[in-house]
């Protein structure tokens, strides 16, 4: 084994973009409408849970193609700058971190229902992986990852970033049927 290093190629970088894009399109198709399908399994599997979580767990697709457009502008950032620091970007790293880590959830999400929930396919196909092999490239180029740190900064932003995302596509979906509300009316 050498000490020598490699460069960080495009694709650990620009490549959380494409991985994300795979697994999202995954959640675009499936998402809208599951949460209605597969209520009652949700809800013998989680007693405990009020029917008010289920109620706001259910999004239409227009919600769903706003959540997962604002959150490819958090990945996209996030690659632009993994790219642009040659994968030393806290940015980049935290957001690699989280979406390696949010495999987790998909996975736990369908083992708890025993069956598919939306980005259960390519969580462990794509998401994961991809993640593992940029991390590896990372490691090969001598980039510090920090790991420790960014996989608890990504745990801790996670939800506020998930939150933040579904907030703000209910504010877009809000005003989109407001201003076509306008529209339709007569002068």
């Amino acid at each position: 084994m050498t000490d020598r290093t490699e460069p960080v190629p495009a694709a650990a970088t620009w490549g959380l973009f494409a991985a994300w894009a795979l697994h999202d399109a995954e959640e675009l198709i499936t998402m809208p409408g599951w949460a209605e399908r597969a209520r009652p399994r949700l809800e013998r599997a989680l007693p405990q849970v009020p029917g008010k979580v289920w109620d706001r767990l259910s999004v239409d697709r227009a919600h769903t193609r706003a959540a997962i457009g604002l959150m490819g502008c958090v990945v996209l950032a996030a690659s632009a700058e993994g790219a642009r620091t040659g994968g030393r970007s806290p940015l980049y790293q935290a957001v690699l971190a989280g979406f390696g880590l949010h495999t987790l959830t998909h996975l736990a999400s369908a083992a708890v229902l025993r069956g598919y929930t939306p980005g259960v396919v390519t969580a462990p196909l794509v998401a994961a992986p991809f993640t593992l092999w940029a991390r590896h490239r990372l490691r090969r180029a001598g980039v510090p990852t920090a790991s420790g740190r960014s996989g608890a900064a990504a745990s801790a932003l996670f939800p506020v970033v998930v939150g933040g995302v579904h907030a703000g596509a209910a504010g877009l979906v809000a005003l989109g049927r407001a201003v076509r509300g306008r529209r339709s009316r007569p002068a």
